[in-house]
């Protein structure tokens, strides 16, 4: 079982070649956890090490308050909005971020694994809280009837995570920070380029100037078509590394050729890919990644979203064996 060493991912996310074959993945699942790591109190952070990862996603901090959303095999994004109109938005009670347990990423230090440190994501995104807390629907009338109302509900939400990501940054635990916020379809973005460059763009580059004020990688994971926004996620916002791809937009393969040295490209290997093939075919599409990255450099292998529990577990460790060898389950 080979050691972590935070280094290989800085390395990545620097668009470099890291030492050896770098894994990546935004989280796993509650039985690959048991699984990996056991039951023991830090199973996350055991489950991330004996997979082969040189760190650790850990969740801290604060949460905006939601509306009711049922959870079937897919949630609604109109359902459960908060803030509907002037009154509502009045109503709403904004969460304050110093108030929430921050002190836990210095309490974990000990259960770190030697030569981990930790990633930290935000409690959703911009544009995803924003779509929670109002409705997709109505966000969409609202840009057309109150777009000043939209503005003010952006700031409350962007701010906070502004604030989030400053205190994050002051752990000596925390290697990196992800901001994590959904922003399209597999055809477009959720709104047009110009309105995603008017309230969720200048948020964005607060978010990575706040995480970089403290010497750290800025990784966003955002799923959806981005085309039309990648030079602002890469030359506006100065994110390190992007995360989430599929298939049926743009193969990994294809995004890395032309992103390659401008931003690190993490995972990649599309999730139905990794859910519906055999277990070989996805050790071999992982290996030949792996071989196409490694003179050049800047890539990190994972799937193309995360590893829910539908995802066959063998299919999941035949991915990642291509990057740490058989994994020891003993």
């Amino acid at each position: 079982m080979r050691k972590p060493d935070f280094d290989n991912i800085l390395k990545v996310l620097n668009c470099e070649k890291p030492d050896r074959p770098t894994l990546f993945e935004f989280f796993l699942n509650g039985p690959l956890y048991e699984r990996l790591g056991g039951v023991i109190s830090n199973r996350y952070m055991e489950a991330f090490r004996r997979a082969g990862y040189d760190y650790c996603t850990f969740h801290a901090g604060f949460g905006f308050p939601r509306g009711e959303r049922s959870h079937d095999k897919s949630i609604s994004l109109n359902e459960g909005a908060l803030i509907t109109d002037r009154e509502s938005f009045k109503k709403y009670v904004w969460p304050v971020v110093g108030d929430s347990d921050y002190d836990v990423l210095s309490r974990v230090a000990p259960e770190i694994p030697r030569g981990m440190k930790l990633i930290v994501p935000g409690p959703g995104g911009v544009l995803e809280n924003i779509i929670a807390i109002v409705g997709y629907d109505n966000l969409c009338m609202m840009l057309y009837d109150d777009p000043e109302l939209v503005q003010e509900v952006t700031d409350n939400v962007g701010s906070r995570l502004v604030q989030h990501y400053e205190i994050v940054g002051k752990y000596d635990t925390v290697g990196a920070m992800i901001s994590n916020d959904d922003w399209g379809f597999r055809s477009q973005p959720m709104l047009s380029p110009d309105d995603m460059k008017k309230y969720i763009i200048p948020w964005h580059v607060k978010i990575t100037e706040a995480i970089h004020s403290h010497g750290k990688p800025a990784i966003l994971h955002s799923c959806g078509n981005q085309e039309s926004l990648m030079d602002s996620i890469i030359d506006v916002c100065k994110y390190d590394g992007k995360h989430s791809y599929e298939d049926t937009i743009e193969p990994v393969e294809d995004a890395y050729e032309h992103l390659n040295g401008r931003i690190a490209v993490l995972g990649g290997i599309d999730l139905d890919f990794v859910c519906r093939k055999t277990p070989e075919e996805v050790y071999q599409r992982s290996k030949a990644m792996l071989e196409r990255t490694a003179k050049r450099g800047g890539y990190a292998l994972g799937s193309g979203n995360s590893i829910p529990e539908y995802v066959p577990q063998e299919n999941y460790f035949a991915m990642i064996s291509a990057a740490v060898g058989k994994i020891d389950l003993s």
